[in-house]
């Protein structure tokens, strides 16, 4: 598969770049794209719910009624669940929801978001470039000249640039990320991926097959 160039004025070069079909190409596993991004979201909880249960609410300790004889079911004391401010019977407690996925499925789940990106024409390969100064201006311009207003754009460079970083980071829509560094949410959260003409080879390597 083979892509136009593009420069930051958002016109065509001369040049073309290739996609490796063994990345851009495959036929995608829903099921490992699932995985990953399921593991991505569930590491990035904090944990930190709590509800209290009777024994931790506040409160007196008496029978508030008698046993039998009211007609009514028996309970023992205001914190019982069943009563308004009463404790919770089988809340969410701190956990930790971090788990493991191998390397291998989570590579299988990158190449086939990457592939999805590719058969919607998502993918716009961008000529090497930096500013001279982080300015928003800068990188708001390169936006409107690939038409990508209003669109979550993914970056993804062969290094973090530090100017192209602080030139975007006050776009809600808009994130940098190294070609190492790419991931499955990542792709699929962004509406275009632009990718630096020199970080081909890098996501290339991170994804091909050992």
């Amino acid at each position: 598969m083979e892509l136009e160039v593009y420069n930051i004025s958002g016109q065509k070069t001369a040049k073309k770049a290739k996609l490796d079909d063994k990345i851009f190409g495959i036929e995608p596993n829903d099921h490992a794209i699932y995985l990953d991004v399921k593991q991505h979201m569930a590491n990035k909880r904090q944990g930190t719910h709590k509800t209290k249960e009777r024994g931790e609410i506040k409160g007196s300790t008496r029978k508030i009624k008698r046993q039998k004889g009211t007609g009514t079911a028996r309970a023992g004391d205001i914190k019982n669940p069943i009563f308004r401010g009463g404790g919770r019977t089988f809340g969410p407690q701190p956990r930790d929801y971090f788990f493991k996925l191998n390397k291998k499925l989570k590579k299988i789940a990158r190449k086939s978001a990457l592939a999805y990106k590719a058969k919607e024409k998502s993918i716009i390969i961008l000529e090497d470039f930096s500013f001279d100064a982080p300015k928003t201006k800068n990188f708001v311009e390169l936006i409107n000249n690939l038409e990508l207003q209003d669109k979550k754009v993914l970056l993804v460079l062969g290094g973090i640039d530090k100017n192209i970083y602080l030139s975007s980071r006050n776009l809600s829509k808009t994130k940098i990320v190294k070609a190492s560094d790419i991931n499955t949410y990542d792709i699929l959260n962004a509406n275009n991926i632009l990718i630096a003409e020199s970080s081909l080879a890098e996501i290339e390597k991170v994804n091909s097959v050992n």
